[in-house]
């Protein structure tokens, strides 16, 4: 793949490459799932020799805060239910499996029984083939009926490399079942001729929620063979169905059950999910049914060292003269370039796109000056590709050519690229969960593997090096999703409508929020209500009244201005902060402007160019409470939690030196604002309280101001969010409330569940809070604790020890948790004296923005 040369100012910033020894990788076997834990036989690339020789060049060893070394572990075999057909038993041995895990089993009988199952299991532990046998056992039995389709099934994938990758998977298991197994992928790639087949021959069809959304339930008179005979429905990688997104896909569910209700079938319903807190409990919530457990995982683990990796300070200055650290961008392009020159096959996962594309392009520069034949073996891989492109990069993973490779998430979720030995993660990815997602892309063939975060600079990155029992000895996150957001459910009765009438027995399917949804869906003449029900009145298409893993609106297509070439697409949510009038856009490691930003036509028009920089939009925003669900007296301040209104505009972009992060200069910018009805968690503080932390009014606006930039960055420890997900805003003196007010709400129109979490993990999360600036080595504050890139005020002002005081202040009156000491500091947390001054001038209202990209694909 082409790629632009970079200037030679990038490699001045990089510093010299560490010229390691050309060595060659040695194929992996494949997994035979032997019942001992498997040993490296190939000593050169076990995990501790590759940390040694990472760490071995100058300078990087105490870079490493803490190596966590998880040992080997045995497998516990079991037996197949024996009502699995003898045919797929034989099948799966002649796969080289000879027995199956005892999960496996476990959940083969749930399912068997009829009764849902979630399998939340650790990555590689086999979760696929627990639903796989009783799945392929039912439609071997289907295909002895006489029109060779009496069961189908259903299989959801969060991504479309997903659903193909597992498509090739059941297509190798079942081949010597001949034709009585027919998975197809029915998605946005389908080519139109094969759909008509899907739908009339398939007997196990691989989608996504949002085509199943779109595609298959408004048209289900077209499924409706495939629907009567529906046995099971597989939802992979469930803990991705989290906030907003989730609650979507919960309602997509519910139309899908209600549809099969109506066709005579009621599936059963098999859940994998990476492990998670209360995973039945999260199931239930998404499918409206009760969901049993299997989260024993009784498979064998291969050695895995997990390495926390600090970037060194530089000796560049930030925003009002910070200290600023290596970005986790270049310290991760070394790392992926020193294991690519090892031989050692890895993944890099990076955050955004554009991180994923500049890794990829660093790493090639660098491979060159040492082999010329290594840049070839490295690539980029994230959501907004084009179809081809993504299955090219896709073969190229499964066949060994590519070597290393810079992925988003998109690439983090049950894809098989057994042979990795390696995994560098950019940036704590945003739960613990997806934490170990990622690492466990690495040592799926049951070998030893490496994984290292890297650290970006900022409070909960920072925090987590230094804290490693944070990680390693906290359980995941529960799943927050709210299907009753009844911004979330409107849409979707109006979509169950249009497919068939809605009645009154289908109503305590949707959840009890719908008897006063329906009146004012009504009043708004979406809905009519007649006898045989309620009726869609438009004729527009109900399903295209949501987009469920945004806010609504058309994708903006990027076009090449001078060719009219598609280069991809970016969500409509994104695209004031992504593709604004000269933004910097990466696409296959080529560097694009943005000259103009179409909003009417939804189209970006760029041009190739190669700017010495990168951009990062800022905006502005103001809130007002509309309602307090609940408050809790905190001293004389309140911590409360309800509805708020948000007006959000970007107002300008920064220009930042490539890899450095040096600020060059802030262009302003004419975007339309933006308002979300959404959902928050604010806490205030009185005078009293002021006067006890010593913060003055000329501190004061800094000190919130600190204080929300922290919380905002440390809240991902306590909710399953990511920081993107959340924004927050700063005021000396609300207007709603009359007093100094720090606000966190949910990015979200109708609230995520975020919000709510952090009502309910106050103490613990603002203690955090203040542990994290507090204990940051910088004077007057820097990224890793109050400092945010995206500030829309430029981070000003900022009051690093009067946040410290204003914290300890609060968190003195917290109300603990049952059982816990009424005090909420220990004596060693006391207010710190006073220290370097803060800005003298109170803070304007400022959020945290968005990234340039969500998940999803």
């Amino acid at each position: 793949m082409a790629f632009n040369h970079l200037p030679a100012a990038m490699h001045d910033a990089l510093g010299p490459l560490s010229v390691l020894p050309v060595t060659h990788s040695v194929p992996m076997a494949k997994n035979h799932r032997p019942s001992r834990p498997p040993g490296n036989s190939d000593t050169s690339h076990s995990p501790a020799v590759v940390l040694d020789r990472l760490a071995a060049v100058a300078g990087r060893s105490a870079r490493i805060t803490h190596t966590e070394h998880l040992p080997p572990r045995a497998g516990t075999h079991a037996i197949w239910p024996d009502r699995i057909r003898p045919e797929v038993v034989a099948a799966i041995q002649k796969a080289g499996i000879e027995h199956p895990w005892a999960h496996q089993s476990a959940a083969a009988e749930h399912a068997l029984d009829g009764e849902s199952v979630v399998v939340a299991t650790g990555t590689a532990s086999g979760k696929s083939l627990a639903y796989l046998a009783p799945v392929l056992s039912a439609l071997l039995d289907g295909s002895e009926a006489p029109n060779g389709r009496g069961a189908t099934a259903l299989y959801l994938a969060p991504t479309k490399a997903l659903a193909a990758d597992q498509r090739r998977a059941v297509k190798q298991l079942a081949a010597p079942l001949g034709n009585a197994i027919r998975p197809a992928v029915y998605d946005g790639d389908t080519p139109v001729e094969e759909r008509e087949w899907v739908r009339q021959y398939a007997n196990y069809v691989l989608t996504n929620p949002d085509m199943l959304h779109r595609g298959i339930l408004p048209s289900h008179p077209r499924w409706s063979s495939f629907l009567r005979a529906l046995r099971f429905v597989v939802i992979d990688e469930c803990h991705t169905y989290r906030g907003v997104f989730g609650s979507h896909v919960a309602q997509v569910v519910r139309r899908l059950r209600r549809l099969c209700a109506r066709y005579g079938a009621d599936p059963v319903f098999l859940l994998a999910s990476a492990t998670a807190a209360e995973p039945s409990v999260a199931a239930g919530r998404l499918t409206g049914l009760p969901v049993k457990e299997v989260a024993d995982d009784s498979s064998p683990r291969g050695e895995l060292v997990f390495a926390l990796w600090e970037p060194p300070l530089t000796e560049l200055h930030g925003e009002k003269g910070a200290p600023v650290r290596r970005t986790a961008t270049a310290e991760t392009a070394d790392l992926l370039t020193d294991l690519t020159v090892q031989g050692v096959r890895s993944v890099a996962f990076v955050r955004s796109r554009r991180g994923a594309e500049l890794i990829s392009v660093i790493a090639k520069e660098r491979l060159a000056e040492v082999d010329r034949s290594l840049p070839a073996r490295v690539a980029a891989y994230r959501g907004g590709y084009l179809p081809e492109e993504r299955r090219a990069l896709e073969r190229a993973l499964h066949s060994g050519e590519l070597l290393g490779l810079a992925a988003t998430t998109a690439l983090e979720l049950g894809i098989d690229v057994s042979g990795l030995d390696a995994v560098v993660i950019a940036g704590y990815p945003g739960t613990r969960a997806s934490l170990w997602q990622q690492a466990g892309r690495a040592g799926r063939s049951g070998q030893g593997a490496l994984a290292v975060l890297v650290a970006r600079d900022d409070p909960l990155d920072t925090f987590l090096v230094h804290h490693p029992e944070a990680l390693f000895q906290q359980p995941v996150e529960s799943t927050v999703l709210d299907p009753d957001n009844p911004y979330v459910l409107a849409p979707h009765l109006c979509a169950a409508a249009a497919e068939l009438p809605l009645t009154a027995p289908d109503l305590e399917l949707f959840g009890p929020a719908v008897a006063e949804l329906l009146p004012q869906l009504e009043a708004a003449k979406l809905l009519r209500k007649r006898a045989s029900g309620w009726h869609w009145t438009r004729r527009e298409r109900a399903a295209d009244l949501t987009d469920i893993r945004g806010e609504g609106g058309r994708p903006v297509q990027i076009v090449e201005e001078g060719t009219g070439r598609l280069l991809g697409t970016v969500d409509d949510s994104a695209a004031h902060t992504a593709v604004h009038e000269g933004a910097v856009h990466l696409h296959q490691g080529r560097t694009y402007l943005v000259r103009k930003l179409d909003l009417e036509d939804s189209v970006a028009l760029v041009e190739e160019a190669v700017p010495p920089y990168s951009t990062t939009a800022r905006d502005t925003t103001s809130i007002a409470v509309l309602e307090t669900d609940t408050e809790i007296p905190w001293g004389d301040g309140r911590l409360c939690y309800g509805s708020v209104e948000v007006t959000s505009q970007v107002v300008s972009f920064l220009r930042r030196r490539l890899i450095t992060g040096e600020v060059l200069g802030e262009t302003k910018l004419d975007l339309p604002p933006r308002t979300l009805r959404t959902r928050a968690v604010w806490w205030t503080v009185t005078e009293d309280q002021l006067d006890a932390a010593r913060v003055n009014p000329e501190i004061l606006g800094g000190a919130l101001h600190a204080a929300e930039h922290a919380s905002i960055g440390m809240l991902p420890l306590f909710a399953t969010c990511d920081r993107w997900d959340i924004g927050g805003v700063a005021v000396p003196l609300h207007p709603d409330t009359l007093l100094p007010t720090v606000f966190v709400y949910d990015g979200h129109p109708g609230g995520a569940g975020f919000a709510e979490r952090a009502f309910h993990t106050a103490r613990a999360w603002l203690t955090a809070t203040r542990q994290a600036i507090s204990s940051c080595e910088c004077e007057a504050g820097c990224p890793s604790c109050v400092q945010s890139p995206k500030c829309g005020n430029g981070n000003e002002p900022l009051h690093k020890r009067g946040a410290v005081r204003l914290l300890t202040e609060l968190l003195r009156y917290a109300p603990p948790p049952p059982g816990e000491p009424s005090s909420a500091l220990p004596p060693d947390q006391e207010p710190a004296p006073e220290g370097a001054a803060g800005a003298e001038a109170t803070a304007p209202e400022s959020r945290e923005q968005p990234p340039e990209d969500r998940p999803g694909t």
